[in-house]
């Protein structure tokens, strides 16, 4: 099958699962298919699904990350030893896990197409991680705590493993426990990867964005708890807006020159 082929095949299974859907046709232009597909898998609950779709999903998802292109963090040069700065997309990383910025349900973003890594990350492993969250919650017995770390395969994506953390959401002024909560963030991601003998981390930026924390704020928290629980664990600063890329690199910077 192609990639078109691929395409059309998932859409339609899609539809074919949802009555409601029954009357959306599949567009003709590539571009929209792509985005009628995404939409569908961001809103579809976690459920169970055949494993001819699975076997579809699985080869259309890894080809579509293969032409995006793979970097792998052996390819990469550190800024300092066991820490390197990148600026990419996070879902083409190959290393021993990619942290999702999760929200407290953590089950993904069900927003249709939506702009957050938490939505490109469960869209590019698969429908396979939402169901693997939801019975992970479902056994939790309540919320995810915002500041603590969970792990699940990656399914689709070249890391191995996807770190799940909450971070902090900020309505107004930046205070003491929000600090410490996203210090907690990126202190249990680490120790969760050493943990499980994960021997590679890629942080994106925690509770920025869409949770509000001021980039600056975020970086030097990130920087400084990084360097001061890694241990032997390589971490990989992944930013993907530009003024992060110099945000990081000042801190990181600074951090060496005064090492």
């Amino acid at each position: 099958m192609t990639q078109r082929e691929k395409r059309e095949f998932l859409i339609q299974k899609l539809i074919d699962e949802q009555p409601r859907y029954q009357d959306l046709k599949i567009p003709s232009n590539e571009a929209e298919q792509k985005t009628l597909l995404r939409s569908l898998m961001n809103v579809r609950p976690p459920c169970p699904i055949g494993d001819d779709f699975l076997t579809v999903q699985d080869a259309y998802l890894r080809e579509e990350t293969a032409r995006k292109g793979i970097t792998d963090i052996t390819d990469l040069t550190p800024v300092e030893p066991g820490i390197y700065l990148w600026q990419g997309d996070i879902t083409t990383l190959k290393c021993g896990a990619i942290v999702n910025a999760a929200n407290s349900g953590m089950t993904g973003c069900y927003v249709p197409c939506h702009g957050c890594i938490d939505n490109a990350i469960h869209t590019y492993a698969g429908v396979q991680l939402r169901l693997t969250c939801a019975e992970m919650m479902e056994k939790q017995g309540h919320e995810e705590p915002i500041g603590q770390a969970r792990f699940t395969p990656a399914y689709n994506l070249p890391c191995d493993y996807v770190l799940h953390t909450v971070g902090p959401i900020i309505y107004g002024r930046v205070t003491r426990q929000d600090r410490e909560l996203l210090v907690s963030c990126y202190r249990s991601c680490l120790e969760l990867a050493q943990k499980n003998g994960i021997g590679s981390v890629a942080f994106c930026c925690i509770s920025t964005g869409e949770f509000h924390f001021p980039n600056r704020q975020a970086a030097k928290i990130a920087v400084d708890t990084v360097r001061q629980y890694r241990g032997d664990t390589e971490v990989i600063f992944n930013v993907f807006k530009n003024v992060d890329y110099e945000i990081y690199r000042a801190f990181l910077e600074r951090a060496s020159c005064i090492e």
